[in-house]
């Protein structure tokens, strides 16, 4: 029996690859590890995903917000590539505002032979599978969906988690217990979905008052950022991190949390994929029907009914972004102690985290 190669494509951040998880073990069940097709801020993601053999990068001109001129090298490279993998099949995963088709275009033309995506637009002979975009559904199940078009189904006893392979890199946290310490991640890629600034500084200092552990963590571009933030709190109780580790060492600090707090960012979705609970300031510039954190304990501080809901803008402008203003310093510390309750049973380090140990109040 000859083998089928089978690639998957989310060419965006890491957040969204981390999202295509469920997706890659779909299509990996049929037998062969999948070749990942991952954009230039995706591709660390795509190598810690269960069932991804091979890692290919494509720097796209049509998914950047910020994108670069087409240059026809960097397409040559990509059929090359995709035809040197032996690539047989391929489902090509987007968000609602990207298109599929100038990948299928650019995958028939390495010799793709079926192609599946979600797709608005008639793709004429780029598609074999079209699937419609459902509102309704989160972007983890959007993807399944495609893979369901292509044939591709979860394994009996998957139950569709998040997933990330790190156990077997030896990666580690802080050096701090388990549960003893809370990352607050302040920044993300799209300024209108990050932290707010002042509640997030009054947070980290509620918490060290309560001599809780913070870690401040963010990329080496959101330094001075997290450094505002962590201003007015006990320094000896706050670790900043900031672009000094690995992507699987972030996510291993992640993993040792006794929970996140951040924005709508792609720390999210790697901390559902480690399994700790998350406290989010959701704006709701996109559906938390469709990005909400996915099967992990999760309190969203956003108001969805404003009623500029659904404005996909990067940068609100709006004084003061009322949609975020549920997210305060003492909300942020009720959903911490709410979600302590609720995985107490697994995790009884947590407690220890929402309430600050002896001598809290």
């Amino acid at each position: 029996m000859s083998i089928v190669t089978r690639l998957v494509a989310r060419l965006d951040n890491i957040g969204d690859v981390v999202l295509a998880g469920p997706a890659v073990r779909a299509v990996a069940a049929a037998g062969e590890p999948v070749v990942f097709l991952a954009g230039p801020h995706g591709a660390a993601a795509a190598s810690l995903l269960p069932g991804v053999g091979e890692v290919l990068t494509f720097d796209a001109p049509w998914i950047p917000y910020e994108a670069h001129p087409v240059d026809p090298s960097a397409l040559s490279r990509l059929i090359a590539d995709v035809r040197r993998a032996g690539v047989d099949e391929a489902v090509i995963l987007t968000s609602f505002h990207q298109s599929p088709l100038p990948l299928a275009l650019l995958l028939r033309q390495a010799g793709v032979g079926a192609i599946a995506a979600t797709s608005v637009d008639y793709p004429g002979s780029l598609l074999d599978a079209r699937v419609g975009y459902d509102e309704s559904l989160h972007e983890v199940e959007q993807s399944l969906l495609v893979c369901a078009a292509a044939g591709h189904r979860l394994p009996s006893g998957d139950d569709g988690r998040l997933r990330l392979e790190l156990d077997a890199l030896g990666e580690e946290g802080p050096g701090w217990p388990d549960g003893t310490y809370v990352v607050v991640h302040p920044g993300a890629s799209v300024p209108a979905r990050a932290l707010p600034v002042r509640p997030t500084a009054e947070l980290i200092g509620r918490l060290t008052e309560r001599g809780v552990r913070v870690v401040v963590s963010g990329t080496e571009a959101e330094r001075t950022l997290c450094v505002s933030v962590i201003a007015s709190a006990e320094p000896a109780l706050v670790d900043l991190q900031c672009g000094s580790t690995s992507l699987a060492a972030f996510a291993a600090l992640l993993r040792g949390a006794g929970v996140v707090v951040c924005g709508n960012t792609g720390s999210v979705h790697l901390a559902a994929a480690v399994g700790t609970p998350i406290v989010e300031a959701f704006a709701p510039v996109v559906s938390s029907v469709r990005w909400r954190p996915w099967q992990v304990p999760h309190v969203l501080l956003g108001n969805p009914d404003i009623e500029c809901a659904g404005c996909r803008s990067r940068r609100c402008p709006v004084e003061g972004q009322p949609c975020l203003a549920p997210f305060t310093a003492e909300a942020a510390l009720r959903a911490i102690e709410q979600l302590a309750g609720q995985v107490m049973a697994e995790r009884p380090a947590l407690l220890a985290v929402a309430h600050g140990g002896a001598g809290a109040g």
